[in-house]
């Protein structure tokens, strides 16, 4: 299952999945464009690991980085409570 995150002002969406098996999350990023269609890219939580990147310049991907590492923690957190939705405390 993939929960809602975290929309850009530049309408770039941010999902992410429940604590996988292995202890990873996976975060997906993706925006419509009229030409490409969808761009998007995938990163794995905590190794920042990144994958399947299509579309993204050099800048935008800098700045997705910089989101992700700033938002990992709750991210991580909100994958083991089922999203941000159902979070404790928020």
């Amino acid at each position: 299952m993939m929960y809602p995150f975290l929309t850009l002002d530049d309408g770039t969406e941010i999902v992410h999945s429940e604590m996988l098996p292995d202890s990873r999350v996976k975060v997906y990023m993706e925006r419509a464009d009229e030409k490409l269609g969808f761009l998007h890219a995938t990163c794995f939580l905590p190794g920042y690991e990144w994958e399947d990147v299509f579309g993204f310049s050099e800048t935008e991907m800098e700045r997705l980085q910089d989101v992700i590492r700033s938002t990992a923690h709750l991210i991580l957190q909100f994958s083991q409570e089922g999203g941000f939705d159902h979070a404790a405390g928020l």
